[in-house]
């Protein structure tokens, strides 16, 4: 029994000992200056004015002056009125008409030309709560933030002292003489002068403008990145993809995922998955599925390569497609190596390798080749030629070995046997044609003319095979097919009966029919590689902590939307955040 109640005075005496040893700090009087009473209005509070200096107290690690204070010596706790001004170290100050402190919970209400400074910015609003335990400020009055280079504003926000993090909501606004950023919600890091929003924000610079609903961007090297339904204006270029990174200070931004930069002045977009951006040298490079989109007054033009560039200027804009290069538009459309468009000269070129050791049977298959209707033109190069000012395609030329290969019809369809199916062949050394309305009305064939054509009766019945050798020949098209051929300069050949012309005979030589590769539309231009490519992981945003204060996790900043992200520690920045060694552009210059 004596051991029992040994026991229960000692947990007795440790439980009294914790409860003296949490209890709170008691506010200290420095400066009482003048003393008096007033029960009826503050019941049990000493009330004191200022002398010849101001009442101050100090209560752990924090001083107050004022110039009439009410004190509850029992509650611990301090009305402060006129000239109030409360100190932390030498880390925080806030004057203020009038503030309130309890010693107990450690909080501090100010109100009435609230100013809260640090070293490095101060803030103004009406109304401030600061909680000592958390190290936290907050108000819910318009306020004004300044630091060395940035004014910030919003409706409500929150300070945290140990990241020098600001927590921002509603119509906030930052202003710089060189940028603006407007926000829903927006956390700014004082130290780095980096902003994080959340929700639809707008940055704007002298010469850019950026939207994002999820971002940051770095203040002092005016570098960011968005991650949801982004965009930059950027002079007459919109850009927009999954992800977008901007650097002003190399004029540079790029864009991942789902991208389109529009030409708001040529009318012209360009997609992809990859994409970037040099202002200065007012050039964009695209790849991933890269699509070149050219309008035109009742048609578009569709260039497609692995690799797209533009550059130049707005009135001279040139666009080249490496790797596979392929374009479309709705009466024609080809295929090459690489595709080189000069908008100032309005020369579009078509370029393909051939690699040496091929036959001469087989350089067909290679070289450039453009399919209009039912025939295809294949030649050394070939060139597409608009007018500057019309900006309607104007000519076509086919130059060195140009040779046209069109199925004959009727052949086709009346014979099953492949030997009896012809195909009409028109081949000379080079090829001139010319567009109406941007459609191929007639075409020249020069020097060394051959032509094989296959001739019907009204009928359908089967006259016979013209072949011929001359100079020229010359032939209009009727709905993209051959109407009228007319032959010049020592024309030599004739019409052969059916069963007169061997088989090698109804086929010149380099006769190689691609009709399997024939690009009928929009989604024949992308390769099975294309349409096989797998899009980029888009990397979510990680806002930096103190790395003196990695545990630190910062309260909701409104208990009715949805959760702030926490301050985590994170295993790096986003790669945007980096600055690239050497972008892709830059490898192709």
């Amino acid at each position: 029994m004596k051991l029992t109640i040994q026991i229960a005075l000692v947990f007795l005496f440790a439980f009294t000992a914790k409860l003296h040893a949490q209890e709170p700090k008691k506010i200290i009087i420095n400066h009482p200056g003048d003393f008096t009473k007033d029960d009826k209005k503050y019941p049990g509070a000493d009330i004191m004015s200022k002398d010849n200096q101001q009442v101050q107290f100090e209560h752990d690690g924090i001083d107050l002056w004022c110039d009439v204070a009410v004190f509850w010596r029992k509650d611990n706790r301090i009305q402060a009125f006129g000239n109030v001004f409360f100190k932390q170290g030498d880390t925080l100050r806030m004057t203020s008409n009038y503030a309130e402190y309890d010693a107990n919970t450690k909080i501090a209400l100010a109100r009435e030309g609230v100013r809260l400074q640090n070293n490095s910015m101060s803030l103004t609003t009406e109304e401030v709560r600061f909680d000592r335990n958390a190290q936290l400020a907050y108000y819910n009055t318009p306020g004004t933030v300044r630091d060395t280079a940035n004014t910030l504003t919003s409706n409500r926000g929150r300070y945290y002292l140990e990241t020098d993090k600001y927590e921002f909501s509603s119509e906030v606004e930052i202003t710089n003489p060189d940028y603006n950023i407007e926000s829903d919600r927006l956390d700014y890091y004082t130290k780095s002068r980096t902003a994080y929003m959340y929700g639809p924000s707008t940055i704007t610079g002298n010469d850019y403008r950026i939207y994002c609903e999820r971002g940051y961007y770095n203040t002092v090297f005016e570098k960011g990145y968005g991650v949801k339904n982004t965009r930059i204006d950027y002079n007459d270029r919109i850009i927009f993809g999954d992800s977008l990174f901007f650097d002003k200070t190399r004029s540079f931004a790029s864009a991942t995922n789902n991208i389109q930069v529009i030409d708001t002045i040529n009318n012209g977009v360009i997609k992809g998955h990859y994409a970037e951006v040099f202002k200065n040298e007012d050039s964009v490079f695209v790849t991933k599925k890269a699509l070149a989109i050219s309008v035109f007054e009742k048609d578009s033009l569709y260039i497609h390569g692995d690799t797209l560039m533009v550059t130049g200027p707005e009135d001279g804009r040139i666009i080249r497609a490496f790797k596979d290069a392929r374009f479309y538009k709705s009466d024609m459309s080809g295929k090459c190596d690489s595709i080189h468009s000069d908008q100032r000269t309005g020369i579009t070129r078509f370029y393909t390798y051939i690699p040496p050791g091929i036959p001469d049977n087989q350089l067909g298959r290679y070289r450039p080749i453009i399919w209009s209707a039912n025939s295809q033109m294949t030649g050394d190069s070939i060139l597409l030629v608009s007018n500057t000012k019309t900006e309607k395609l104007d000519s076509l030329k086919v130059l060195g070995n140009a040779f046209i290969i069109q199925k004959d019809s009727l052949s086709h369809v009346k014979y099953k046997e492949e030997s009896k199916k012809g195909f009409n062949q028109i081949k000379a050394k080079d090829l001139y044609g010319h567009f109406e309305n941007n459609e191929l009305q007639y075409i020249d064939m020069i020097k060394n003319a051959e032509l094989i054509y296959y001739l019907w009766d009204d009928k359908g019945e089967f006259i016979g095979i013209d072949k011929r050798l001359c100079g020229k020949i010359n032939f209009t098209l009727n709905d993209n097919g051959i109407d009228k051929v007319t032959s010049f300069i020592n024309v030599d050949g004739r019409i052969h009966a059916e069963g007169a012309l061997h088989e090698n005979e109804r086929r010149y030589p380099g006769f190689y029919w691609r009709g399997d590769e024939m690009i009928t539309g929009v989604n024949d231009l992308f390769s099975a590689e294309d349409n096989a490519i797998e899009l980029t992981p888009i990397r979510g945003i990680n806002e930096p902590i103190d790395p003196d204060n990695p545990d630190l996790t910062p309260e909701n900043l409104l208990d009715n939307e949805e959760e702030t992200p926490t301050d985590k520690k994170t295993e790096g920045r986003p790669k945007a955040m980096l600055k690239p060694k050497e972008t892709a552009m830059e490898k192709h210059q």
